[in-house]
């Protein structure tokens, strides 16, 4: 409730506009002198002060300068009783917001008011985007994302804009450049922090289970469901549901899903009540949905709908400035967690991280100092122990032919790299959608990722 002070020494005045705006439903005090305004404005601060300019003794001049002297935040609107607006426009010089002459219409007074708060509001939002800014560009760390190169500074400050938005939020971007990160930190700077956050992987789910999985399911529903079961936007209900992979997601369920982002609500699998829900959704993907729409694999109107506000995560090729940060903020969590005292890393050593092309952009670098800390000695990371760890992910040479040599060969060890090989290639071919890769292979998508899983290199290329 905005906090209205009327100074006025016409008591007519006075009721007049604190009945006309307290009805606006604004907490309203008078004042009937310059002199009782100054006592009131000493012990509390007004979002809006209403003055009359000519008042005896204490003029609305004087309480002006005192409001701009004591609470530069405060709004000051002046009223005269004089067609000329001489008076007036001096007060705006000195920092009044805006004047109204006598006599004045009601609504007029009402829209005045009203832009000066959607003004001050705006001000303040502003003032605290600034300051969030400042801070993560001093710190170079918001929410997890870390760095300080223009194309990470326009993504935080895309993030503080949006975060108090309603609006449906799609972060594109390569495998491994913290599409996440940024859906939780856009989730933790707006209102809804203190709901829950719930993330799905939208690849990650059974076709057969994904409506139950999103939607939830009654008793009875089908084969298996014995018991009533709340989906994943139930779970999120007054927060941030995160659809990661949501190119993934199967046709037959886009338009439900469309459904649910035009109207607010939904029905569990096999059940009649209709359930609202309030939930802001955050879609991230590495694929490229407009070719989808274009070759019909993913709905059009349901791109639309995600893509009210689009944000790109810039590759790590794109902001090599950000690596020795980078470096230094998993070094210190790497050292936590394995219990070495790693301090930092030589500059040659720096230098040949900053020149690698970390294909799996930020999650690739961070898996590797984890190796690098894990396996190397010493409290500084010297050039040596970076090669070898490089070298650790190079695989074995394969054989051209089936010729044993005399001192054999580590055949489980020459099979795994092939095959770590062909899964490799083929996400990178297919710019990491799994499905496709898997069709590649010809391997059905389970098997796919349970090959990822063996060898580890979900966590590389999710």
């Amino acid at each position: 409730m905005a906090k209205i002070l009327i100074v006025d020494d016409e008591r007519g005045m006075r009721e007049f506009l604190t009945i006309m705006l307290q009805k606006e439903e604004y907490k309203v005090t008078s004042a009937g002198s310059g002199k009782e305004a100054l006592e009131y404005i000493a012990q509390q601060t007004y979002d809006i002060v209403i003055t009359d300019i000519r008042m005896p003794q204490i003029t609305g001049l004087d309480v002006l300068k005192a409001i701009k002297e004591g609470s530069p935040e405060t709004t000051v609107i002046v009223i005269t009783a004089y067609a000329s607006t001489e008076t007036a426009v001096e007060a705006m010089k000195q920092g009044a917001y805006d004047y109204i002459t006598k006599p004045f219409k009601i609504e007029e007074v009402k829209l005045i008011v009203r832009n000066a708060l959607e003004r001050r509001r705006l001000r303040e939002e502003n003032l605290l985007l600034k300051r969030k800014i400042q801070e993560w560009t001093t710190a170079g760390y918001i929410g997890g994302i870390v760095g300080k190169s223009q194309a990470i500074v326009r993504v935080i400050e895309l993030i503080i804009k949006i975060a108090d938005s309603p609006s449906n939020v799609l972060i594109t971007g390569e495998s491994g450049t913290g599409k996440e990160l940024v859906a939780r930190a856009a989730h933790n700077y707006s209102h809804r922090k203190d709901r829950p956050f719930v993330a799905i992987n939208c690849s990650a789910i059974p076709e057969g289970l994904f409506e139950s999985e999103l939607f939830g399911h009654i008793k009875g529903a089908f084969t298996g469901a014995i018991a009533n079961k709340e989906g994943v936007f139930e779970a999120a209900n007054g927060g941030t549901i995160f659809l990661d992979e949501i190119g993934d997601i199967p046709q037959n369920l886009q338009v439900k899903l469309l459904r649910i982002l035009e109207e607010k609500s939904f029905k569990r699998v096999g059940g009649a009540q209709e359930i609202k829900i309030d939930v802001r959704i955050i879609a991230a993907t590495n694929r490229d949905l407009k070719k989808a729409v274009a070759e019909g694999s993913f709905r059009e109107d349901l791109f639309y709908r995600l893509d009210v506000i689009p944000i790109e995560m810039p590759a790590l090729r794109e902001r090599k400035e950000d690596i020795p940060l980078l470096v230094g903020h998993f070094l210190s969590k790497y050292s936590r967690l394995v219990g070495r005292e790693v301090k930092g890393v030589s500059p040659e050593a720096m230098q040949r991280m900053s020149n690698h092309p970390w294909k799996g952009n930020v999650r690739e670098l961070e898996n590797f100092i984890e190796r690098a800390v894990t396996l190397g000695s010493g409290s500084i990371l010297e050039l040596k122990t970076i090669e070898e760890c490089l070298q650790r992910g190079v695989p074995y040479k394969v054989p051209l032919s089936t010729d044993i040599p005399a001192d054999g060969i580590n055949m489980d060890g020459i099979l795994m790299e092939i095959e770590k090989g062909f899964l490799l290639k083929a996400l990178d071919m297919t710019k990491g959608v799994k499905k496709d890769a898997a069709d590649l292979l010809g391997l059905d998508l389970r098997s796919f990722r349970y090959r990822l899983d063996k060898y580890n290199l979900a966590k590389d290329e999710e």
